[in-house]
């Protein structure tokens, strides 16, 4: 069917807003629930039995803690994937916010001085999370005095007191949880509590944040066995479980014998973006229903595309990008391209960036139209789109995640890779004592020495490594790091 410029304008439109900048964090709620996608492969996250769950940066782990938390959607999520269907409680299961608590907590500040004042820091770092769960689960205490006491009554960032106010009760938050838990098996329930963003808890205090994390999870390796229907659900970086599971030692195996990883196969990806897609208006769905893409559609979760392979999107890609990103073959074909220039240096293609390149690129084409043959999207668009996500994405790892994020950037900028390894540490090295960040002082990147910095950095997929010790950098970082690619062909 040919698209009149009007319709394709209409198209365009809807299709630059179906992401809300790919954020879960950022989507509106009146929206979230058409745009989320219950993966099977993810479902195991959901049981209850299952205390860590790991994945990369960006992989959709806060996207899984709101479906379930915030917006209740479980049920939708059983009545779409068997899986979830043949997990044990699941049906009876209350979900609870542990962390991020926003005015309930303290800010990483208020972190920092609590440690600094403790003098026995590894009950300490239990207490805080002891107390905390205590007012999490306030509602569920009943009358009992202890929902009466100092530490549910003073304000939440008040760390210090709150810690102190638990310890002064001695045994009875202990008795009151393991009463609750008595109560919730006799009812056949659990209640799980999430934490999520624990990366960000100490904001640029590597230290406070390990000495947080590492608390949270020694309470629970200690309690876990404890309480059986009161139940933790702990969502962690995995290159923070890797490279920190020593510091946190036996406690963190014991939860980790059980876990969930969050991956996303090309199939899920594509799905994923097919979905996001079709329910952004139902001109968007109608088109993809031209395309030969099947659904499944659900009162809460609207269309639900039927992809048994990831090809089974490839005729809908093409018909809005072309078959390839330029005149011909030589420029690459325009499938697997897409997934290929939103993975890190891992190799891990990130959710939310794909999303963005393709809204991004639509509102390039809406400013400055340059497709033909019908198309929405032409690779020039697409490519620009590129370079926009690239600036975005380092934007927000440095204020969200990397706060020293910045200082690399600083240091590389201007720079063409890839690059001997050598080179990289000499010019990481420049200034090494100062800041990294230009908004904050003493911020310093968690490494002793720049050979430990750029194993940081491969490790976390910032950097991909090359045969002869040469050092890449992929392209979901290359523009936001103010970075080349040797060899490279000029943007139009």
């Amino acid at each position: 069917m040919s698209l009149t410029g009007a319709e394709r304008q209409e198209l365009l439109f809807d299709l630059s807003r179906m992401g809300s900048s790919g954020r879960a964090e950022a989507e509106d709620p009146n929206t979230f629930k058409r745009t989320f996608l219950p993966v099977r492969e993810h479902v195991r996250a959901f049981d209850p039995s299952v205390a860590l769950v790991l994945g990369a940066r960006g992989a959709g782990k806060s996207e899984l803690f709101r479906a379930a938390v915030q917006e209740q959607l479980l049920p939708s999520i059983i009545r779409n994937t068997r899986e979830a269907r043949n997990l044990r409680g699941i049906e009876q299961t209350e979900w609870l916010t542990g962390h991020p608590l926003g005015k309930e907590f303290t800010d990483a500040a208020g972190i920092r001085r609590f440690f600094d004042s403790q003098a026995l820091k590894a009950e300490a770092e239990r207490d805080l999370w002891f107390a905390y769960l205590m007012r999490t689960l306030r509602k569920h205490l009943g009358n009992s005095p202890i929902t009466q006491s100092e530490m549910m009554q003073v304000p939440g960032a008040e760390i210090r007191k709150v810690v102190e106010a638990f310890r002064s009760l001695e045994s009875e938050p202990l008795l009151a949880i393991d009463e609750l838990d008595r109560k919730l098996e006799g009812q056949d329930r659990w209640i799980v509590i999430s934490y999520d963003e624990l990366d960000v808890i100490g904001g640029y205090d590597w230290d406070s944040m390990i000495a947080s994390i590492r608390g949270l999870v020694g309470f629970w390796a200690t309690y876990s066995r404890r309480w059986t229907r009161i139940r933790p659900k702990i969502f962690l970086r995995t290159d923070l479980f890797r490279r920190h599971g020593q510091s946190f030692g036996a406690d963190l195996i014991k939860l980790a014998a059980n876990r969930a990883e969050i991956t996303w196969s090309d199939r899920n990806l594509y799905a994923m973006l097919v979905k996001r897609i079709a329910n952004a208006s139902e001109r968007l769905a109608d088109y993809c229903r031209q395309s030969r893409v099947k659904f499944d559609e659900d009162p809460d979760l609207g269309l639900i595309p039927r992809l048994e392979k990831d090809t089974d999107a490839k005729p809908l890609i093409e018909k809005v990008a072309g078959q390839f990103m330029g005149a011909n073959l030589k420029k690459g074909r325009t499938f697997p391209w897409l997934l290929t220039h939103v993975r890190d240096g891992n190799g891990h293609a990130i959710p939310r960036a794909l999303v963005r390149l393709i809204e991004e690129a639509a509102t390039q084409e809406r400013e400055r139209p340059l497709a033909t043959y019908n198309r929405l999207l032409d690779p020039r668009s697409i490519r620009r789109a590129l370079d926009v996500v690239s600036k975005e994405y380092v934007l927000q790892v440095n204020t969200h995640e990397l706060p020293w994020l910045p200082g690399v950037e600083r240091r590389l900028k201007g720079h063409g890779v890839p690059m001997d390894r050598r080179a990289v540490e000499n010019l990481l090295a420049e200034n090494w004592g100062e800041s990294w960040s230009q908004d904050q002082s003493n911020v310093r990147p968690p490494a002793d020495n720049t050979s430990q910095l750029t194993d940081l950095l491969l490790e976390i997929g910032v950097f991909g490594s090359r045969p002869q010790r040469k050092l890449d950098v992929p392209d979901l970082f290359l523009a936001g790091l103010g970075l080349t690619r040797k060899g490279g062909v000029k943007k139009r």
